[in-house]
């Protein structure tokens, strides 16, 4: 079984949405801009078959699945960026809590 070293094999960028109270600007007015949290390394899934059909089930927009290595703070909030296409995070899962990974699932937007 490969490594999860191994798979991360695409740089991604995971962005927040500005915050109006605290991302604003030199005269005060709220970010338009997304704000960069990470540059990481990521497995970027296509979901297809068994897997999007069981995805589906739960909500009809989930398309990918992005793996990375386990961090504090990422939630459905976010999007992230590879080669000018943007996934939006709709779950973010913490397999058996292990604190190892984590599996984004995401609805691509090209």
């Amino acid at each position: 079984m490969a490594s999860l070293a191994s798979k991360l094999n695409k740089r991604i960028s995971i962005l927040r949405p500005p915050d109006p109270e605290k991302d604003v600007d030199e005269a005060g007015q709220p970010l338009d801009e997304w704000i960069p949290v990470a540059e990481t390394w990521a497995s970027i899934e296509p979901l297809r078959g068994r897997e999007l059909f069981a995805a589906m089930q739960v909500n009809a927009e989930v398309t990918t699945k992005i793996t990375v290595r386990y961090r504090k703070g990422l939630d459905r909030m976010m999007k992230a960026l590879h080669n000018e296409i943007e996934f939006e995070f709709l779950y973010v899962i913490n397999p058996k809590y292990a604190n190892k990974e984590l599996q984004i699932m995401c609805k691509e937007r090209q």
